[in-house]
């Protein structure tokens, strides 16, 4: 069974830029030896059928397929040590102690810290998370939309939720900021407690 110190469930924006956050991270002492996956499910993505007029940096008209499709090439190139699962669903997540077991349609993995990244409908809902579940507070309720009860994207010790699924709007903006976010709260925490981020500086 494999193990990770981070694995990311959800490969859309929330989720992609999660694992690009912590794969930039892996050289940094405090991260180095952290081994960190991305359960790169997209199908469900709202991005599938978006077309992004007003994101900064994209030309107006991008695809969100072509996010969805670039994204995963990106992360393969510049932050390979991030292990990629593809053509898996997580069905089930069951908390153990300081662990987390994740079961998908294929395999069983474990974890000590999980991010949720799925989608807001109803029907996406991992088994073993139900009873966090509430209706989405900023998507109108005629979509019947779900969220995660959280605290700072925190749902349990080692459970985050990132994205819309964390009760944020549908933005892709405000989703690709809200897994970047777990991502820098998960790297202070590796850090002994000092407030990381990770950019680069034009010397």
């Amino acid at each position: 069974m494999e193990s990770f110190d981070v694995l990311i469930i959800g490969g859309s924006a929330a989720g992609l830029s999660c694992a690009l956050i912590l794969g930039s991270a892996m050289e940094k002492p405090f991260a180095k030896n952290k081994k960190i996956g991305i359960i790169t499910h997209q199908k469900a993505s709202a991005l599938q059928n978006a077309e992004l007029n007003n994101v900064l940096g994209f030309k107006k008209g991008t695809k969100g397929s072509t996010i969805l499709e670039e994204g995963l090439k990106q992360l393969t190139s510049d932050f390979p040590k991030v292990i990629q699962i593809s053509n898996e669903k997580v069905v089930s997540i069951l908390k153990e102690g300081n662990s987390i077991s994740i079961k998908t349609n294929k395999n069983l993995y474990k974890a000590s810290k999980i991010v949720i990244t799925t989608s807001p409908a109803k029907p996406a809902i991992i088994k073993g998370l139900e009873s966090y579940v509430i209706p989405h507070p900023t998507i109108p309720a005629i979509k019947d939309k779900i969220m995660l009860k959280n605290h700072n994207h925190i749902v349990a010790e080692g459970i985050y939720v990132a994205g819309v699924i964390a009760g944020w709007r549908s933005q892709y903006a405000i989703a690709a900021g809200s897994g970047a976010l777990v991502a820098t709260d998960i790297l202070t925490e590796w850090n002994n407690g000092n407030h990381t981020m990770i950019h680069d500086v034009i010397e």
